[in-house]
């Protein structure tokens, strides 16, 4: 019989990857914890760490024992309801509890929650309301977004149109996506505050120049992730707000990547002090078990919204508040209730910043930077993903390298000895695989 890999290639399409299969790949034979166990096509069992968290979303562990019973009692209930005219404790109680632990000021806090499939459904849904806002308060011709390059917002066409225009995917779907306002990259956080009166004087005029035609702004707050792990000042989101509010334009903060702990706090827009009219939340809400987004947004917003002409937000997912991702995400936000999360992310960080700094002495590494949880290497060139990937296997860690980074987004429950096995690793698969080429 043929191996479970050559099956897969056979009949599976992995994700940015060609149908033909030729990437390596691994067999996952079991997860625990930080820990995977993976068969490759040789045949050899390699006991990993996960770096990633699985795509950023496995923040605590696997089989993690509260998030595992969580789901076990609502299978015991029910698995799947429609949310169209009927409700359940799991969505309510998930909606009171990212309301309590998103950014708020007085005058200005989110009221309503939209629950959605993915992080890019709920970006769709983040543009719908915005657009669906302007038209509901007389300006219908706002239907554009003003952005910074470098973003990434997910996949589905509204999403990849306010992805970076040219690292994200406009060149492949010409004709089919919007043409929206692309502001400059902000100045990198190391370098602030050098460079950040000229950007907002560049926003600001891309903002009256447009204002008659935008609707919102939309970024990741501080943190670029798919978009190349770029990280700017706090002080850039606070200049965001500000001409958002000048010019009537409400500010969309993508929280995927960033939100529920990564940076360091429950919310990246916390570090700024800044409230976003809509604020998107994906990834980490489920703990990794089911796929799960939120869409949170003002009582403004919602008000407005539903007394337009339409009389409802236009979107209405299938699988919409799925009793078993609600109850995921209630345990995870729950463990995170307990607030030693802050503890985990400041371990992971220190870990992260002192066993990554000496890939700064290798000649093919640009930059070292890191950010909460998180770690990025910058290479001079592309990265080798199919070499990076088998090195850093062979010492016993798993990432996934893309354009010239390496980067890891531990889970908080990682120790201080994982994470420095992590990043030793990382600094080694680069060492080994710039050394290869070199020879080559």
């Amino acid at each position: 019989m043929s191996s479970l890999i050559e099956r897969d290639r056979a009949t599976l399409w992995h994700p940015y990857a060609p149908a033909s299969g030729t990437l390596p790949l691994w067999e996952v034979e079991a997860a625990d914890g930080v820990a995977l166990r993976l068969r490759d096509e040789q045949g050899r069992t390699h006991e990993v760490l996960d770096a990633m968290s699985s795509w950023w979303s496995v923040i605590h562990g696997y089989r993690h024992p509260v998030m595992d019973a969580a789901i076990q009692r609502q299978l015991g209930n029910f698995s799947h309801v429609m949310f169209g005219g009927l409700t359940h404790p799991p969505a309510v109680a998930l909606a009171e509890s990212l309301l309590s632990m998103a950014p708020a000021e007085p005058g200005r806090r989110v009221e309503r929650v939209f629950l959605a499939d993915s992080g890019s459904i709920s970006v769709e849904v983040a543009l719908k309301m915005a657009v669906q806002f302007q038209t509901a308060n007389g300006r219908p011709k706002r239907q554009r977004f003003l952005t910074i390059r470098g973003g990434y917002h997910g996949d589905t066409f509204a999403a990849m149109g306010v992805c970076d225009p040219v690292d994200g995917m406009h060149s492949s779907f010409p004709g089919l996506l919007a043409r929206n306002v692309f502001a400059p990259r902000p100045p990198a956080a190391a370098a602030a505050p050098a460079g950040i009166a000229e950007w907002r004087a560049e926003v600001e005029k891309l903002a009256r120049q447009h204002s008659n035609e935008l609707a919102a702004i939309i970024v990741e707050p501080m943190l670029q992730g798919a978009g190349g792990m770029f990280m700017y000042p706090a002080e850039c989101v606070r200049i965001l707000r500000d001409i958002a509010d000048h010019h009537g334009l409400l500010l969309i903060l993508d929280e995927i990547a960033t939100g529920l702990g990564r940076t360091g706090e429950l919310f990246a827009a916390q570090h700024a002090g800044v409230v976003p009219d809509i604020l998107c939340v994906g990834k980490a809400l489920t703990g990794g078990y089911l796929t799960l987004a939120a869409t949170l947004c003002t009582g403004e917003v919602a008000r407005a919204v539903s007394a337009g002409e339409a009389g409802a937000l236009l979107h209405g997912p299938t699988f919409m508040a799925n009793p078993l991702a609600c109850a995921a995400a209630n345990a995870s936000l729950g463990i995170l209730a307990t607030g030693a999360w802050r503890a985990d992310v400041a371990r992971v960080g220190a870990g992260l910043t002192a066993g990554l700094a000496p890939a700064l002495k290798l000649d093919a590494v640009a930059d070292v930077r890191t950010f909460g949880a998180v770690g990025v290497i910058e290479l001079t060139d592309a990265v080798d993903v199919a070499a990076v990937t088998r090195a850093v296997v062979e010492h016993g860690v798993w990432v996934r390298p893309f354009r010239n980074l390496v980067y890891t987004m531990p889970p908080y429950i990682s120790s201080a000895t994982e994470v420095d096995v992590m990043a030793t690793a990382m600094v080694a698969a680069v060492e080994e695989t710039s050394n290869q080429r070199a020879a080559a």
